[in-house]
């Protein structure tokens, strides 16, 4: 992993979009093989941005396969940060429906 890492990091900071698409792939990849990354590849994710940039699967990969505890402190906090957004996102399309249901039920009635 350390001796991929430097190509890694150079990879992602390649002029053509496709390219560095398919670096952070490869980091992305590297997190579900080995269990982490090293400071040099959390420090491009942070840079790329988690939420909204090319890095967002990758991001999603190191926090599905690197244990919390071994995440760097800003990552802690985004997967904080995604999962109540997901539970809160689950709450309001139920309840959605359900005002949904009961409107089609005092429509027909």
């Amino acid at each position: 992993m350390e001796d991929a890492s430097p190509r890694l990091v150079r990879a992602t900071q390649l002029p053509d979009t496709d390219q560095r698409g398919f670096a952070f792939t490869a980091v992305g990849t590297a997190a579900r093989l080995n269990g982490a990354l090293t400071p040099e590849l959390y420090e491009v994710l942070r840079a790329a941005g988690p939420g909204r940039s090319i890095a967002v699967n990758a991001v999603d990969d190191t926090l599905t396969f690197v244990p919390f505890r071994d995440l760097p402190p800003w990552l802690k906090r985004w997967a904080v940060y995604v999962t109540v957004r997901d539970k809160l996102e689950g709450w309001w399309l139920r309840g959605e429906d359900a005002v949904r249901r009961v409107w089609q039920v005092v429509r027909r009635g």
